[in-house]
């Protein structure tokens, strides 16, 4: 898999951030979730599986993407 930086929120020196995948998707950098009422939240949680916790604006970049960058 390869990943292309897409931004961060530089508030906390690049973290958290967001990549694109050659595969199509996208793998979020952020502060591990730890808290055991929002791990009770979650629902359906596959083994290998982990969680991490992102401003909402990190999000953008997603939606701000050039679809068809190279990697």
């Amino acid at each position: 898999m390869r990943l292309r930086f897409l931004g961060a929120d530089t508030k906390d020196k690049g973290c958290p951030s967001l990549y694109a995948t050659d595969r199509g998707t996208y793998v979020v950098q952020g502060w591990t979730v730890t808290d055991p009422e929002a791990l009770g939240d979650l629902r359906h949680v596959l083994e290998g599986e982990s969680f991490v916790e992102i401003p909402r604006k990190v999000l953008d970049f997603a939606r701000n993407e050039q679809v068809g960058e190279e990697f």
